[in-house]
């Protein structure tokens, strides 16, 4: 198994946070290194705390718990350590401090992101309902129709056969 030069996994691992984050398999690629080792440093990194992006196209770039944690490694630094810590980790000082916000008064990006879906949802469901009752109208209409136009054709039949 082989060793690892400490400078070149450091060097690995900065590409792996912001504002690079860069795919470990693109890293892989680059440095000719397995996969699995990648993995094993991003997770031990994780670990350790350092702030690494899970999935970093996805909207929601960072887990709560990576946000508590940068809120907790920030809370005692000053507006220039702040600013020094944000551009090392590729982030806005706005962003922690809607965290902040957000921890504080206890809503998440989740509950209002599954809030705005349950509206959506609730409004198409409506909206599907709406258009069964419509259907169902018409459909009592068209059978009353059809019982009627029997009716009918029995009365007619019956007088031309007296």
């Amino acid at each position: 198994m082989p060793r690892y030069n400490i400078k070149l996994k450091e060097k690995i691992m900065k590409q792996m946070l912001p504002p690079h984050n860069i795919s470990v398999r693109e890293l892989s690629e680059q440095h000719k290194i397995a996969e699995a080792t990648l993995y094993r440093w991003k997770k031990i990194a994780q670990t350790d705390g350092s702030v690494i992006q899970n999935h970093p196209n996805k909207k929601e770039k960072y887990s709560n718990e990576v946000k508590l944690n940068i809120i907790i490694e920030t809370a005692h630094l000053n507006q220039h350590e702040l600013s020094e810590y944000c551009r090392k980790k590729g982030l806005y000082i706005d962003e922690i401090k809607s965290w902040k916000a957000m921890f504080i008064t206890g809503k998440t990006d989740s509950e209002t992101e599954y809030k705005e879906k349950f509206k959506t949802i609730d409004a198409e469901l409506k909206s599907v309902n709406k258009e069964l009752q419509r259907k169902e109208k018409a459909l009592a209409e068209a059978a009353a129709l059809l019982i009627l136009r029997k009716k009918v054709q029995a009365i007619w039949n019956s007088d031309e056969e007296d």
